[in-house]
């Protein structure tokens, strides 16, 4: 059996196109600047964050008796409550309703828990057309790709590709590269698609316990194009995405675009609380790992995770390789720590992608420590030793030689008069990975241990 394509190799993979990835990495960081700016407009963003993070720890130390209450109102409110403790019964739960309810055509907005559970692909199997309506989904499923950003699902593909796409798939001119072109031919296509829809699944970004009411958030309105028309309206639901009272609301929603992109609040905020007279609405819980990581100690706050995409704007990794290098649902910092709680084993790479330069929790708006948590995985996956041989005894002769402050001089005195006389290519190899795509650092003529006894008295 084929082993899965590891993070490093993926993201070679990715970096042989020199020019897509600085040019990946460029606009990455241009988000992550206006969240920086869009931040430092608001005096109390620290507080914010830490409200939010109080509030989340809150809601994870009372999850049980705070989904009873959710529930407990959402069907008074005539919403039709369902439980799933895995994708597969998710997807079975959606299959049932649109069987009883004879659903023929159904249009989706953006949710990250259906990409989680593979609901496209089950329902496809299943001979039904499921359309994604947010733009930047509708072009992926064009391209039969799967996102790789959880807020800018096509951040990847550069104009001119989409054109191509939209060229193929709508009909668009060729070469045809306008962004207000190419949505508007979008916004034609999809027009169709929304008045002959007859259910809308959406995700949830927010789910309040006090009214049993939920919000999902977009910027296109396409979420409320499609359940304001269609008959069903089904909302898939991670757990973890309660917060206790609408007053909280608020907090959130001041965080949440400002982190993602900059914006000061998402464009549409749709309020949701009970099916209109005629119509259904149904509500699907999902856990799908979610206990189980809110049962490791180490992990659990990272189900405090609001879905901004903060934390891969900023992460050097994530913005070099790609979403793609990661082979998860969720990528980036927040992914390589909920991936391998879902499965150790295939996701065991990933939290070596990481510098633990600690700027993804730096920018987390409900204050995730998300590093240090990525070293904690680190410490559980090299347990009973690092997987390759040539780590492992990398690792056992690094400790040898630090543990000896004599022998680590003389190999620092060695290393920085080898590296100084050394010919560029007895250097720059094969075996010097760091080598391949940068210049190592200029060899100092001493140690700081020497420097500080000469200069100490000074």
């Amino acid at each position: 059996m084929k082993l899965p394509q590891t993070h490093a190799d993926a993201a070679a993979d990715f970096l042989k196109d020199t020019e897509r990835s600085h040019w990946h990495d460029d606009t990455l960081w241009h988000v992550r600047s206006k969240r920086d700016a869009s931040a430092e407009k608001i005096p109390e963003w620290e507080q914010l964050r830490t409200l939010a993070s109080q509030i989340k720890n809150h809601v994870l130390s009372n999850l049980d008796t705070l989904l009873l209450q959710f529930e407990k109102n959402a069907t008074a409110n005539g919403i039709e409550v369902l439980w799933a403790k895995d994708a597969q019964e998710h997807n079975e739960h959606v299959l049932r309703i649109l069987e009883e309810n004879q659903v023929k055509q159904l249009v989706k907005s953006k949710s990250i828990l259906t990409e989680e559970c593979g609901l496209n692909h089950f329902l496809e199997d299943k001979g039904y057309e499921v359309v994604d309506t947010d733009l930047g989904e509708r072009i992926i499923q064009f391209n039969k790709q799967v996102p790789s950003h959880i807020v800018m699902p096509a951040i990847h593909l550069k104009k001119k590709e989409i054109g191509d796409i939209f060229h193929k798939h709508l009909g668009t001119e060729e070469g045809a590269d306008d962004p207000q072109y190419l949505t508007e031919a979008a916004r034609q296509h999809l027009r169709q698609k929304f008045i002959q829809a007859h259910a809308a699944i959406t995700g949830v970004n927010f789910g309040i316990a006090e009214t049993g009411g939920f919000v999902v958030c977009t910027n296109e309105g396409n979420a409320d194009m499609g359940t304001h028309l269609a008959d069903i309206h089904i909302a898939c639901m991670g757990i973890e995405k309660l917060v206790p009272r609408a007053a909280d609301l608020g907090i959130f929603l001041r965080l949440l675009a400002r982190s993602a992109t900059g914006q000061s609040i998402t464009n549409y905020n749709s309020h949701f609380h009970r099916p209109r007279k005629d119509k259904k609405m149904y509500l699907i819980l999902v856990d799908n790992g979610r206990t189980k990581q809110l049962g490791r100690e180490d992990f659990r706050n990272s189900l405090k995770c609001i879905r901004c995409g903060a934390c891969m704007n900023t992460c050097p990794i994530y913005r070099r390789s790609s979403g793609f290098s990661y082979n998860s649902t969720v990528p980036g910092p927040i992914g390589s720590i909920l991936s391998p709680g879902m499965d150790l084993k295939k996701y065991s790479t990933l939290p070596f992608a990481s510098t633990l330069c600690g700027s993804c929790s730096d920018v987390c708006p409900v204050k995730i420590n998300i590093h240090e948590q990525l070293y904690k995985w680190r410490q559980v996956i090299t347990k009973d030793g690092p997987p390759q041989a040539s780590k492992k005894w990398a690792m056992r002769f690094g400790g040898q030689v630090m543990s000896k402050p004599r022998l680590f001089d003389l190999m620092g005195k060695m290393a920085r008069k080898s590296l100084s006389i050394s010919p560029r290519g007895f250097v720059y190899n094969s075996f010097n990975a760091w080598g391949k795509h940068r210049e190592l650092p200029e060899v100092p003529k001493e140690s700081f241990k020497d420097w500080y006894k000469k200069n100490r008295n000074k």
